[in-house]
């Protein structure tokens, strides 16, 4: 099998690749704000349902993860008579996504905890409640602390999205196998998958180190 007719194959898983790990970055965030929130907060309720969360996403390898949200979510709600089957995206979103979120829930944890706590201060004697000058001064300056961090958590899971291919999900790993199972050309193809993912994580941590300079010079700057 020549280049020509491997590379578009791969070319088509990139993208798969690309787009799970997105929408699940996406996702994840949203879920990782809930969770800091929730960890910080001062109910102990949702003190313990955060921590509870973080345990076991942390404590279990997303392998595990994978399989049971495909395999085991789907047969648990069969059994309380409710015909559900998620296709293997979905649970691949699903799994990036719960997995992610519980580190960019400490992620966004560290980053509120390294503002300066006189900004809360100043903010509460403006007048402002605690909950909004969380949100209003806060939280904007811990996102601006944590760019890059996310940046980071982006490529672990876009790395991560080659084990998905033990649910069937079609993206770049699992293409890889499919074309060495028909033209037996492992060297070949192994190659450019690897090459591929090389290219992209690079062309991330780019991105990551500009990040990370431009908002250490905007910081130096301020100061003055």
């Amino acid at each position: 099998m020549s280049l020509t007719d491997i590379l578009p194959r791969l070319g088509a898983s990139l993208f798969v690749t690309i787009k799970l790990a997105v929408i699940s970055l996406v996702l994840a965030t949203i879920i990782g704000m809930v969770f800091c929130l929730m960890s910080i907060s001062q109910r102990k309720v949702l003190n313990y349902i955060s921590m509870i969360y973080l345990d076991i996403i942390r404590g279990t390898p997303i392998l595990v993860q994978a399989f049971f949200i495909y395999f085991g979510v789907p047969q648990l709600i069969q059994s309380l008579g409710f015909p559900i089957r998620l296709s293997p995206d979905t649970a691949g979103i699903i799994t990036l996504t719960i997995n992610a979120g519980a580190y960019i829930s400490e992620i966004f944890r560290s980053g509120i905890e390294a503002v300066d706590r006189g900004q809360m201060e100043a903010a509460r004697s403006l007048g402002l409640p605690k909950s909004r000058a969380l949100i209003k001064v806060i939280i904007p300056q811990a996102i601006r602390i944590v760019i890059p961090s996310l940046v980071n958590q982006f490529i672990i899971s876009l790395k991560d999205t080659s084990i998905l291919s033990v649910i069937g999900i079609r993206e770049l790993t699992q293409t890889g196998k499919l074309i060495i199972a028909t033209s037996f050309e492992s060297f070949k193809t192994w190659s450019l998958v690897a090459l591929m993912y090389l290219i992209l994580i690079k062309i991330l941590s780019v991105i990551s180190k500009k990040i990370e300079r431009s908002l250490r010079n905007g910081k130096s700057s301020g100061k003055r």
